[in-house]
């Protein structure tokens, strides 16, 4: 074991046998701050190694990107060829440096969305073991990730979540609240709206571990040590996810609901069963993937003529005139003048509004630009 593993070891080890309270609150953040320092040190460094890393990505392509993730064997391929209607897996490797990635085109209720099967997960991959740092690079840049089991291992979603974890992927969850404005002295200055748990102590201890001892901190909406310590780090990124399981056909159906009702218990929304192979439940889990990205329909009217109501542009909610600028063209944004706005998020038809208005889902848009 290396002297990083040991030290990760040792932490861990550590924070379980702390029991969490008052007293021992500002031991156990610093005990977080620095496992999280430490994890994320050894991760960029397996990242930055034989020219991986962040740099690292596949092109993306249509309304959104979803990637298949799970261990060696669970059948990712076999569901890429079904989500697509296409035997992309055997024919069309798609190279990047020393890792192949597969991409696909799934279209469904209206959305181009790439799908992406990538070399199956294994412990270790946060730190690099096997193609870890390439996997990694890619799930990082994914809109969605579909975490795929098989029947027979349904227990690796705790290992591929730890991985994940690990790596700085946090998973269906909102980016903190938290801003850390660096100063050049007067220690750490504290303010926070709503309610929150930590105090000026546990935000210094914490702080400390990353060398910050001059800040302002301003923590929203219930801030915890581990919210503090993800802005702290700040490479974290915050995809949502779901769970399907494959293979269904080769169990019986209490064994089917036992896993179901087992994963649904443990991670509070219950799987997708599917059958890669004979296509059960694969519709499902397309609608699945839609609901997932939060799409939303916008339709596009030319100044003086109809509204497009067959073809809505996709977007992803939330989303404002300038998100459907930046989809239609870099001009459309550069030039833009004025929107009117028909549908939920207008107060009144034809409402003249800026580039920074929310559109809502079934909006009718028309762009005005300067010629």
């Amino acid at each position: 074991m290396s002297s990083v593993e040991e030290q990760i070891r040792e932490l861990e080890d550590e924070l379980k046998n702390t029991p969490y309270n008052k007293a021992t609150s500002k031991h156990i953040g610093r005990l977080k701050a620095k496992l999280a320092k430490i994890r994320d040190d050894a991760v960029t460094r397996a990242m930055a190694s034989s020219g991986g890393g962040e740099g690292y990505s596949v092109k993306k392509s249509g309304d959104a990107t979803v990637v298949l993730v799970g261990f060696p064997s669970v059948g990712k391929s076999t569901l890429l060829n079904q989500l697509t209607g296409t035997n992309l897996s055997e024919t069309a490797a798609y190279a990047f440096t020393t890792v192949s990635v597969i991409p696909g085109s799934m279209e469904h209720r209206g959305a181009k969305i790439q799908i992406l099967d990538i070399p199956g997960l294994i412990a270790g991959a946060a730190m690099g073991k096997g193609r870890g740092k390439e996997v990694i690079a890619v799930v990082r840049s994914a809109d969605l990730i579909l975490i795929l089991l098989d029947v027979f291992n349904e227990r690796h979603a705790d290992v591929l979540l730890r991985e994940l974890h690990d790596a700085g992927i946090r998973i269906n969850r909102r980016k903190p609240d938290i801003t850390i404005k660096k100063a050049a002295n007067g220690g750490i200055r504290l303010n926070t709206v709503g309610a929150t748990d930590l105090d000026i102590e546990d935000v210094r201890s914490i702080l400390a571990e990353s060398k910050i001892v001059n800040a302002d901190v301003l923590l929203r909406g219930g801030a915890t040590q581990d919210d503090l310590i993800d802005a702290m780090i700040g490479n974290r990124v915050y995809v949502p996810a779901f769970i399907a399981v494959n293979k269904v056909d080769l169990v019986s159906e209490n064994t089917r609901a036992e896993i179901e009702g087992e994963l649904t218990g443990r991670f509070g929304e219950p799987p997708i069963m599917i059958s890669a192979h004979s296509g059960y439940h694969v519709e499902d889990l397309k609608d699945a993937i839609f609901d997932n990205l939060e799409f939303m329909r916008v339709y596009l009217k030319p100044l003086g003529g109809p509204a497009d109501m067959d073809e809505p542009l996709i977007i992803r909610s939330p989303a404002t005139v300038e998100d459907v600028c930046n989809r239609l063209h870099r001009e459309f944004a550069d030039k833009f003048r004025y929107a009117k706005v028909w549908g939920e998020s207008a107060k009144h038809d034809a409402q003249r509004v800026g580039i920074t208005h929310t559109l809502a889902d079934g909006d009718v848009l028309s762009i005005v630009t300067r010629r």
